[in-house]
């Protein structure tokens, strides 16, 4: 019990005075990190840790669900639409030229990975976290065009991430044993097609459902929270017994339930805002326990695979995927360096890992994923309030026709995110 009693004393510490770490550099990502960091200190903490790996796995996988189908739930068709749409060409150009970029550099850092393998580590470092950079899209001084562009951009990217990953893993076994097209096959209809199949499922019956109660006045508001809660954790479930992807059956299922339930976001969005945020932050204790135990393996050509996640290749597909838009180089710089690395990347490297593929890179990738996010944890979170004050005195002497501050297309399409 030592590790839970140690996490639910920091969150009740960190739940008294979270109002006035709000005003400082101190972050939830980073004080729980820290705290896994010390627990390592504790041999109890650490046999805990050996006995119930599977059980801590499990928590962390839930933690992604329950993101994928928040955030699949807050979209809508029109927040897609139209050039100006900032976040669409991140997700889009900029996601894919992000992952070719990242093999590209893990090939020449990395030389031991892969095709593959380099593919595998890109795919799991490709997803970008808002919590890292809460003070960013919560702060007014941003322009509302910017900080909404990112929150939609990291509520979005996971989800389109996984399968990518899963391929990635599929072609880098191929290789490795040899299997053939049956491992492709696999892939292709178990993890993908159950998957989706799962998730429409899902979605579909159980938005009716809530549809169908809540226009005859059968559920009681207050409990609308928990039958929305339970769809990813039904997709979960069955998942096990069909051996399809949780992941990509929570983000479909998120996508499928607005057509019986259009208010689904908004109470996935309440129970993420308030219990699910124990997930993650479990999450990021977990991860600080866990890479105290490989961070003396760090090799000059990990960290700086890590530094370059977070910046050359964040920052270059950034600035192509967002030419043409007129935005400033002060906004270009600020939106490619905010992209961090978090909890999407800890879980799917936990995935990964977990799934014992035996891959002989699986150790670079374990290393350069948990190195990354360590940067990225502190980074991000000690530069966010800076990086504000900087950024707003640099678009300051914009005129109020300047791209930064257009905020009606995101206005009438947002949807939160994160």
């Amino acid at each position: 019990m030592t590790l839970i009693a140690a996490f639910v004393t920091l969150v009740f510490v960190y739940s008294l005075v979270s109002r006035r770490l709000e005003r400082t550099v101190l972050t939830a990502p980073m004080l729980f990190t820290a705290l896994g960091m010390l627990m390592s200190l504790s041999h109890d903490a650490l046999t805990e840790l050996a006995l119930d790996r599977k059980s801590l796995l499990l928590i962390a996988e839930l933690g992604l669900v329950m993101t994928l189908f928040t955030d699949a739930s807050r979209v809508r068709p029109r927040m897609l639409k139209g050039e100006a749409h900032l976040a669409v060409r991140l997700l889009s150009t900029g996601m894919l030229l992000t992952m070719v970029l990242g093999v590209l550099v893990a090939m020449v850092l990395l030389g031991s990975l892969t095709w593959w393998e380099a593919g595998i580590l890109s795919a799991i470092l490709a997803p970008t976290d808002a919590g890292l950079g809460q003070a960013i899209v919560n702060s007014p001084r941003v322009p509302t065009r910017i900080r909404q562009t990112l929150n939609v951009e990291a509520g979005l990217n996971d989800g389109l991430a996984v399968p990518f990953l899963m391929f990635c893993i599929a072609l880098a076994e191929v290789k490795e044993t040899g299997a053939g097209g049956t491992v492709l096959v696999r892939f292709v209809v178990e993890q993908l097609g159950y998957g989706t199949l799962v998730g429409l499922g899902v979605g579909l019956a159980g938005g009716w459902l809530l549809g169908v109660a809540q226009r005859k006045e059968w559920i009681v508001q207050s409990l609308t929270q928990l039958g929305v809660v339970v769809l990813p954790l039904a997709c979960v479930l069955i998942s096990e017994e069909t051996g399809a992807s949780m992941f990509i059956a929570a983000f479909v299922a998120g996508l499928a339930t607005q057509a019986g339930f259009s208010e689904v976001g908004k109470h996935s969005v309440e129970f993420t805002e308030d219990w699910g945020q124990l997930f993650n932050y479990f999450v990021f204790f977990l991860f600080g326990l866990l890479v105290t135990r490989v961070w003396a393996q760090f090799s000059v050509a990990i960290v700086a695979y890590g530094v370059a996640s977070l910046t050359l290749i964040r920052m270059v597909p950034v600035a192509i995927a967002l030419k043409g838009t007129r935005l400033s180089w002060p906004t270009l710089l600020f939106i490619g360096w905010f992209g961090p690395r978090g909890l999407a990347s800890i879980v799917l490297g936990l995935v990964y890992l977990e799934g014992e593929t035996g891959l002989p890179g699986e150790q670079t990738i374990k290393l350069a994923v948990m190195a990354t996010v360590l940067i990225s944890i502190f980074a991000h979170g000690l530069s966010a309030l800076p990086a504000i004050d900087r950024y707003t005195r640099a678009i300051g002497r914009l005129d109020s026709s300047a791209p930064e501050q257009k905020t009606a297309d995101l206005d009438r399409a947002s949807t939160g995110g994160a």
